[in-house]
This record gives structure tokens, C-alpha cells and sequence, in this order.
């Protein structure tokens, strides 16, 4: 939530919107083979369809917070890309334009991405480093003709207007596991349990109906470690004016007061306690050592405060 309150603060004020850019399930097989370079081209494609979609359409540069899921309710390999777009941007003046209506042509963005992710996808098989099985590139093509029956899911939800909105969508969407652990409803033995939500059944009130799901440990841990992030893969990524290259003044963005930096200012913020008192005599406490884990064994080291209460003396001890 620090997190995300950070990012908040460096986010125009104006609204955002949540969107979703889902691929054919049948290009899984496919990413599980290359799944550095096609889930890397997932995340710019999506993003690049949005920012050259609003340069052209309203001539603005937009600002996106892109993050990567490859799970679906049912812990299969689902790899969608979810985004806060911002609803407007700035234009060739240097100003905050913020767009009107909630209007998308989504034949039009869908053909875009599909393009941009098909075109991106044969540069990588005509340099020969796409890992495939089809015996040539026409046998390729016609697999991308298949795929091209269905149409490329984009989902836009209305604009969020207020801060609190969009944090909620943040803390929402990112920084979290595939499965969270209140879901999980059972662990006996070899069986594992958790809860989802079906989204081909809905209630009276059209909301997903929840229902559980039992599997075996086997089926468990491989099903949950397939989302495990590839080494030094970024999940959340920044584009346009929220990139690195897009810094814009200050006076841009939410002029909010600034969270508890240090250690002790964050736990009193959060339980509302010194976190250097005692409890139960309220006095200071008193630092006395550190252990510290090493693979030799723990070491313990010791802070001997030097008279006139000047600064630390250190000294080793092995525990």
C-alpha cells in the first residue's frame, strides 16, 4: 500500500481507467516455450497500442502503469495484461487535457494489437529465434490465420475520477500472489482446496458465483508455480509520461503529503505505537545486539555505547 500511495502521487489528476488486454489461449503453448521474449512483448505491445492510439486520436501523450497476470481464477496459465490508463494527458502545449465521454472503438483497438503482437511475433520467427515446432513460415501463417477467427479481448472499465479509486485498482492489481490465502479452503492430507469465481454463472444480481476448487497436492504445486515470475522479469512496468523518460514538473501531478519515511514513523503510523517504548513499563528500551544469520553459523553483535553517550563501539561474538 506505501507502494502504491507512491504512485498515486505521481499520477495526473485527472480520471483513469482500468483496462485489459487478453490474448487466444491458443498462443500458451507457444509463450510456455518462449516466455521471457513473448510475455516481454505482451506488456509493449499492449501499452504501445494505447499510447500511438491517443497520440492519433487526441494528440496527447498519455501515462500507463502496466502489470503482467498469468493466472486466471482457476490457476490456469492465463496471461492477460491489466493497465491504468489515464483518461486524457498532455498535449503538444505542454497542457493537461482531459478526455470527454467514455467512448472506444474497440473493433478498431483490437485489430491494432493484434496487428502490432502478429507483426512483432514474425520478426521473431523469420530471425529464427521464435522456439516452435511448425515446419515453415507458411505452416506459421495459417496458424495466425486460425487464430485470427476469434477476436483479441480489450476491456475498458468506466473512469475512475477519484484518487481512492484509482489506489484501490492499484492495490488491487499489483504487488500480489496469484492466489491469496484467505482463499484457500482446505489442507488435509494430499488435498488442497481454494475458492473462485465462476464467471460463466452468475447470481440473481449477475455477479460471478464463487465455488471451490479440490486438487491433490500434485496438481496443486505445478498449477501454482507455472506463475512464478521468470529471474529479473518486471511484472509492473511504466509507460509514457509515467516512464522514466517521461518526468514532466511537479506541479503535474498530486501535491499529497508525503508517507513516514524512516522505521519508526511508519510503525506509529500504521498501530499508532512507539515502536521504541516498552509496552508494558513504558520506558525507551535499550539496544543491546543484533544477530545476524551467516552461513558459518549466527553471529552476534554487540553495540557497546561509550561513556558520555558518544557513538557505538562494535565487537563480534560467535553464538
Amino acid at each position: 500500500m506505501r507502494w502504491a500511495e507512491k504512485i498515486k502521487r505521481n499520477m495526473l489528476n485527472i480520471p483513469h481507467r482500468h483496462v485489459v488486454f487478453t490474448i487466444p489461449h491458443s498462443l500458451i503453448p507457444l509463450i510456455k516455450r518462449n516466455e521471457s521474449a513473448l510475455l516481454n512483448m505482451q506488456i509493449q505491445v499492449s501499452a504501445g497500442t494505447l499510447k500511438d492510439w491517443m497520440e492519433r486520436k487526441y494528440g496527447l501523450r498519455c501515462g500507463i502503469i502496466s502489470v503482467l497476470h498469468t493466472a486466471g481464477e482457476l490457476k490456469t496459465f492465463h496471461s492477460h495484461v491489466h493497465m491504468i490508463l489515464s483518461w486524457g494527458g498532455i498535449d503538444k502545449m505542454g497542457s493537461i487535457q482531459q478526455i470527454k465521454g467514455v467512448y472506444v472503438n474497440y473493433e478498431f483497438l483490437m485489430g491494432k494489437f493484434r496487428y502490432m503482437y502478429e507483426h512483432r511475433l514474425t520478426e521473431l520467427f523469420d530471425l529464427g529465434i521464435l522456439q516452435h515446432d511448425f515446419k515453415n513460415r507458411i505452416e506459421f501463417l495459417r496458424f495466425l490465420k486460425r487464430i485470427n477467427q476469434k477476436n483479441w479481448i480489450i476491456h475498458f472499465e468506466d473512469p475512475m475520477d477519484t484518487s481512492e479509486a484509482v489506489i484501490r485498482y492499484i492495490g488491487r492489481y499489483s504487488k500480489r500472489a496469484c492466489l491469496s490465502e484467505y482463499k484457500i479452503t482446505q489442507m488435509e492430507g494430499e488435498i488442497i482446496g481454494f475458492n473462485y469465481k465462476d464467471y460463466k454463472n452468475k447470481d440473481y444480481y449477475g455477479r460471478p458465483i464463487e465455488k471451490e476448487k479440490v486438487l491433490t497436492y500434485r496438481e496443486f504445486f505445478p498449477l501454482l508455480l507455472q506463475h512464478v515470475p521468470l529471474p529479473y522479469f518486471r511484472l509492473v512496468r511504466y509507460y509514457g509520461i509515467y516512464s522514466n523518460k517521461g518526468h514532466l514538473p511537479r506541479e503535474y501531478f498530486s501535491q499529497e503529503e508525503e508517507l513516514p519515511t524512516n522505521w519508526i514513523s511508519q510503525q506509529e503510523s500504521e498501530t499508532g505505537e512507539n515502536p521504541m517504548v516498552c509496552k508494558r513499563c513504558k520506558i525507551d528500551k535499550i539496544y543491546t545486539h543484533t544477530i545476524v544469520e551467516r552461513k558459518t553459523g549466527p553471529d552476534k553483535i554487540i553495540r557497546d555505547r561509550l561513556a558520555g553517550n558518544k557513538a557505538f563501539h562494535l565487537r563480534r561474538e560467535f553464538v
